[in-house]
């Protein structure tokens, strides 16, 4: 078996805590805002308030995956070092992943043939099942980081900043290969790139990024913005660090090495923010809405994109709305009423759906390694195929995939009698 070296208890890192906090709050209004609907003759339409002019530099701030790899490598570090083995601690990262998205699955099963038996067109019913599952990449490759962990954080030990180092070339190298005329090879980078970010964390979790004074973080802010701006003013890179309809080149899909440094300008901007977040966090309504999110990240962005396509059929198809023009006075006014009821539709599906994530975990696991990494890898690829194929058009086998992989990960697995509190 091997074992991680165990740390004593420490008490949370409000820091972390609220940087989690805001990116998924960030995702979720950018994702709710970013819509502009209509639908006409059995065809819905789609576009991107954010391709209005100059609107891709909301993007810089408002992409916060960076912030979300980041504090997950801290947290994965943090957790790995208190584990008592690797083993333990990667079932229980598996299964705290994997659990939440079966019922996501369940209901999807069901929704486009119930769609179909109400009357609603074909065109929307794949649109629908296409949003819901396209944001599943990132617990794709979240599960991908989880696998490396280990392995990365030797990598972090004995060769320290060399490895981020050396993952943003590998991935600056995939993207001249990418832009060279070999596109597909650009898909390598959902691991280099988010790995890069990811270890960061590790420097954080160590304390090192987390000592700097407010001066550095904002020196080191200027150089991770600047060297983003350079590349996308005199390399082959898009202003929107977002995937826009219809551009020539995205950021995003595959991932660019623009988002390394993308990264650095938004790591150190929370680092010179730190004092004043940390005091927020420690708030006692801040405190308590931390804590009510913690447990519920991963379905708040799982199931936000089901709120948007349930508010979106009633007002959109049913009732005949479509969105004003992006910016205009009527979008502004109407935006903060779109924002509340979505969110209210949210609120319902997490009631309903967010237990999952905080089920009780196995304590002592039996099960070898290979079986667990073999987990992770099939979980990987069927989150990937829905990604890629929507819920609408056959998603039984990689549905299957990942219902197995969670089965997988859960064999052979003993359960501790619960401790009194």
């Amino acid at each position: 078996m091997i074992t991680s070296q165990l740390s004593p208890p420490r008490a949370r890192d409000r820091f972390l805590d609220i940087v989690r906090a805001l990116a998924i709050l960030g995702v979720v209004v950018q994702h709710w805002a970013m819509p502009v609907l209509d639908y006409s003759g059995g065809e819905l339409t789609t576009g991107n308030a954010l391709t209005t002019p100059g609107w891709w530099a909301v993007t810089w701030l408002s992409q916060v995956m960076p912030l979300v790899f980041f504090a997950g490598g801290a947290a994965n570090l943090i957790s790995l070092r208190r584990a008592s083995s690797t083993r333990d601690w990667l079932a229980g990262r598996l299964r705290r992943l994997l659990l939440p998205v079966l019922p996501l699955f369940a209901v999807w099963l069901v929704v486009p043939r119930l769609l179909r038996d109400l009357g609603v067109p074909e065109q929307p019913v794949a649109l629908a099942g296409s949003i819901a599952a396209q944001l599943l990449w990132f617990l794709a490759v979240y599960l991908l980081t989880i696998l490396a962990t280990p392995i990365m954080a030797a990598a972090h030990r004995r060769i320290g900043l060399w490895a981020p180092l050396a993952l943003s070339v590998a991935a600056a190298a995939v993207d001249v290969a990418r832009f060279d005329g070999v596109p597909l090879v650009g898909y390598a980078n959902a691991v280099f790139v988010w790995l890069a970010v990811h270890q960061l964390g590790f420097y954080y979790a160590e304390g090192r990024l987390g000592r700097l004074s407010p001066r550095l973080a904002l020196g080191l802010s200027a150089v991770g913005f600047g060297v983003t701006a350079l590349l996308v003013a005199f390399g082959p890179y898009a202003a929107s660090m977002i995937g826009m309809p219809g551009a020539p080149v995205s950021n995003m899909s595959p991932p660019t090495v623009c988002l390394v440094s993308l990264a650095l300008g938004q790591i150190g901007l929370a680092l010179a923010a730190k004092r004043a977040l940390t005091r927020l966090a420690e708030r006692p309504a801040i405190g308590s809405a931390l804590g009510w999110v913690g447990p519920r990240f991963m379905s708040i962005y799982l199931w936000h994109m089901p709120a948007l396509v349930v508010v979106s059929g009633v007002t959109v198809l049913a009732l005949d709305y479509a969105t004003p023009v992006p910016g205009s006075l009527l979008w502004l006014a109407a935006l903060p009423a779109w924002l509340v009821l979505t969110g209210l539709v949210l609120v319902g599906l997490l009631r309903l759906f967010g237990r999952f994530e905080a089920a009780p975990r196995p304590a002592t696991v039996t099960a070898p390694a290979w079986q667990l990494v073999t987990a992770g890898l099939l979980a990987a690829g069927g989150l990937l195929g829905l990604a890629a194929k929507g819920f609408a058009n056959g998603p039984e086998l990689w549905i299957a995939l990942v219902a197995g992989a969670f089965v997988l990960s859960g064999k052979a697995v003993t359960r501790e009698p619960a401790k009194a509190a």
